[in-house]
């Protein structure tokens, strides 16, 4: 299949996107061979339907200054305000009616594959897309984890591990650093970190 056909999906908060997401995204895309890599901002996402976020127009707009110098990267609207609360399963459903000649990969850390259990329809999900794991390098699935023994053996034949180089970098982090005034230079593109600071973002002790 050629990378016309490949068509990788990454979703999340991006609450605010770090060079962790741009990184997993590149090295999928690059290793498996992919076209296109689409991330999809969740306005609502069901796992964090009672915490706070930030407004999507903001995430969305620090995606679009963090992808701007990638033309293989580009987001989706899919999951936006006018969606409600978003589901994975939903969100697959329309990419494959709306891109029915491409296969679709879903890109996820291993930290949520093991709660794919509490995710709507999962079992279905996993036989519409093909799963790319992004792990540390040298990490191995622990296959007797209760979660990771559910799934079928189809599934673990389809799925992909793709390692990138351990960053311990997340977006809770980033926000309590800047609530602390403490610097996150380099833990994400120069334009997102102007951003924050310009549109005085996640100073108002919203860190959880």
């Amino acid at each position: 299949m050629n990378s016309a056909n490949k068509l990788a999906v990454i979703g999340g908060t991006f609450d605010p996107v770090h060079y962790g997401h741009l990184i997993a995204a590149e090295h999928a895309r690059v290793e498996l061979g992919i076209d296109k890599v689409v991330f999809i901002p969740s306005a609502r996402p069901p796992h964090k339907a009672n915490e706070k976020v930030t407004d999507w127009e903001h995430r969305c707009r620090m995606l679009q200054l963090a992808i701007e110098d990638n033309p293989a990267f580009e987001i989706s609207s899919l999951e936006g305000p006018q969606r409600g609360i978003s589901y994975t399963i939903d969100t697959i459903h329309s990419l494959q009616k709306a891109n029915p000649e491409r296969k679709i990969y879903f890109v996820m850390g291993a930290d949520a594959l093991l709660t794919i259990d509490t995710w709507k329809d999962y079992r279905q999900l996993i036989d519409l897309c093909c799963f790319v794991v992004v792990t540390r390098p040298n990490y191995t699935l622990d296959r007797s984890h209760p979660v990771l023994a559910a799934l079928p053996e189809h599934w673990w034949q389809q799925m992909k591990q793709v390692e990138i180089p351990l960053m311990d970098i997340s977006s809770t982090d980033i926000r309590r650093r800047v609530a602390s005034g403490k610097t996150i230079r380099y833990l994400l593109p120069d334009a997102v970190r102007e951003y924050i600071l310009q549109n005085n973002l996640y100073r108002g002790g919203m860190i959880s």
